[in-house]
């Protein structure tokens, strides 16, 4: 797994936070501590998502598409989620061993498993109930 939905649940917690009030990328790096131009590559993927609106110029800046309230958490992780949970192996196995043959069909059922868990728990919560954490 990459870093992309801790990223995206920090820009996504702050915008709740900002009620409304539209948050400019370098302020949002300056929060994270990472370049802009990282926080506008998960701002474009979020916008495309529907998960933020973004707006250009002197006064612009992203806001949340939708109300915290809206947005499970299940809804950020999908919009991040770059494959396989757990990832997937490298190596190719040994197709005249009884493991080496079966293993990697195993290994994604028990892969699908595990997200369709992770997936039912995050949708269990919003970003609201998240970023209520928070002072």
């Amino acid at each position: 797994m990459s870093g992309q939905f801790a990223i995206s649940m920090h820009i996504l917690t702050l915008l709740a936070k900002a009620n409304g009030d539209r948050l400019t990328s370098d302020f949002i790096a300056g929060s994270i501590n990472i370049n802009p131009v990282l926080v506008r590559k998960e701002i474009s993927n979020l916008r495309n998502k529907g998960l933020v609106i973004s707006r250009e110029g002197k006064h612009g800046g992203s806001e949340l598409a939708k109300p915290a309230s809206q947005i499970r958490l299940s809804d950020v992780f999908l919009a991040t989620r770059q494959g396989a949970l757990l990832g997937k192996s490298q190596n190719v196995p040994n197709p005249e061993c009884p493991v080496g043959r079966q293993i990697n069909q195993h290994l994604d059922s028990l892969y699908e498993q595990a997200e369709s868990v992770l997936i039912h728990q995050l949708a269990d919560s919003t970003l609201a109930d998240f970023s209520q954490q928070f002072d």
